[in-house]
This record gives C-alpha cells, structure tokens and sequence, in this order.
C-alpha cells in the first residue's frame, strides 16, 4: 500500500511554514488548485479565496512569515482514494508578538496523481480572533420569542 497524498503534503506543509523549505511542497501543488481558507481576511489577509499554484505558494510564504506550528493533533480524519477530511487542532506561535495561538480547522483536501487540487479550510474564527484581539468579544444574549 502505497503512502497517502495526505501525509506527503501534510509533512511538506509544515516544512515550508516552519523551515522556509518551499520545494517540496511545490511540487505536490497542481498547476490549476483550488485554495481557500474560510476565517476574518480583514484581520488576516493570507485567509480567503485563491486560484493557482502561484498564489497558493505566495499564502504558504505568507503564513510562514507569521506563524510557526509547535504542534498539532488530529482530532479526526477520513481518507478516500484522493480525497482527505480531517478535524486538526493547531499550537501556533505569532512570530511578530511571540504569542501562542491555538485553533482548530476541519480541512478538506482534493488530490490529482499525488498532487493537491483542491483544500478548503474552515477555521475556528471567534477563537482565533480572541486570541489576536488579547480579550473575549462579550456578544449580547439572544432571547427566544414567545
């Protein structure tokens, strides 16, 4: 049995975030990928919407210059012949502040002869910006009606 796709992209992920090693993960990234990372783009603006190798590139390097990952841990995960879903709990560190941050995302990964074409990525955002802001956000109580 032969290695995932997943795991391949996962190890090189992290490399390029935590080591600036940007080659291997440049050559499991299809020409024409799908990106996207669902959180606030107006608080980080590496998160949203991109198309293409290039641009998919240019956010790794982004993340790579704001974050490095201390740990993380699988809470959950499917695999499908080249299709991957997972639940992941991420120990980051701000690089500009020192701060850590923790976040879970539940990840959704489409793979081509071993190459990535799609990732969608939901992100635990009213944590996330919590931790940014250094305070809870205090929300008004919603009432039920009647």
């Amino acid at each position: 049995m032969t290695e995932h796709s997943l795991w391949r992209f996962s190890r090189a992920l992290h490399r390029a975030i935590n080591d600036r090693h940007f080659e291997d993960i440049e050559a499991l990234i299809d020409e024409d990928v799908e990106w996207a990372i669902y959180g606030p783009i107006d608080m980080f603006p590496f998160l949203g919407a991109r198309q293409g190798k290039a641009a998919v590139l240019q956010v790794i390097r982004q993340l790579a210059d704001n974050f490095r990952v201390r740990r993380f841990e699988r809470e959950s995960i499917m695999l499908g012949v080249d299709s991957a879903s997972s639940m992941l709990r991420y120990s980051l560190t701000a690089l500009d502040s020192d701060k850590p941050i923790s976040l879970r995302v539940a990840q959704f990964a489409q793979f081509r002869a071993d190459r990535l074409t799609s990732m969608r990525v939901l992100v635990d955002t009213f944590d996330l910006v919590e931790q940014a802001l250094g305070r809870a956000i205090h929300l008004p109580k919603m009432t039920s009606v009647g």
